[in-house]
């Protein structure tokens, strides 16, 4: 089905990246920093781009870049996710983590097409583990306003669990390869190496 709600894309930067040990936006898998790798590729496919960081990052972005500063209202990626949908509520969003080096253009368009407006979100997922992928998804504007709900109930604050239990769209892509988190230095390694082998 075809939605109504315009399209934007957000790299979701603003994590502390603890377990990498250095910001994971700015790794350079592909000669820039990934952030600003993710934030081109869904400048390409999205009517309007956004990257989400904390308020001290800000000042390193490049001037071109269209910032959302996290509010802090919530905990994990939800804090990055409900700060983009206060800023521009009516839209769709197309999350991307900053740690997914593997990712390109043919699968985001992949995810698009595939896309479902009356579900909650559209996500990728893989087949032999079907868990929707909260930060490689499209999100839909009734989405945000039923996790706010889901929040403030207390049951939890987990984004993955919120798609689990509310009616999403799996899309398995075509290359499994793309959703190669690397959150610790072994992942990164692991990434380059398949990044080589092209």
């Amino acid at each position: 089905m075809t939605s109504t709600a315009k399209l934007y894309g957000l790299v979701l930067s603003g994590g502390k990246s603890t377990r990498m040990g250095t910001d994971k936006g700015l790794i350079k898998y592909h000669g820039v920093p990934q952030r600003e790798y993710l934030y081109d590729l869904l400048s390409q496919v999205c009517e309007a781009t956004f990257i989400s960081v904390r308020e001290e990052q800000q000042a390193e972005l490049p001037k071109e870049m269209n910032a959302i500063v996290d509010l802090n209202e919530y905990r994990g990626p939800y804090n990055g996710l409900l700060s983009a949908h206060k800023k521009h509520p009516d839209a769709a969003w197309l999350v991307l983590a900053c740690d997914l080096p593997l990712m390109d253009l043919d699968t985001l368009r992949e995810l698009i097409s595939q896309r479902n407006s009356t579900k909650q979100a559209t996500a990728f997922a893989l087949k032999e583990n079907p868990l929707p992928e909260p930060l490689c998804a499209i999100w839909e504007p009734h989405a945000f306003v039923d996790s706010l709900s889901y929040l403030e109930s207390g049951v939890g604050t987990c984004p993955r669990k919120f798609l689990i239990n509310h009616d999403t769209k799996l899309v398995f892509p075509k290359n499994e390869k793309v959703l190669l988190n690397a959150n610790s230095e072994e992942e990164y390694r692991e990434a380059l190496e398949k990044l080589a082998l092209g």
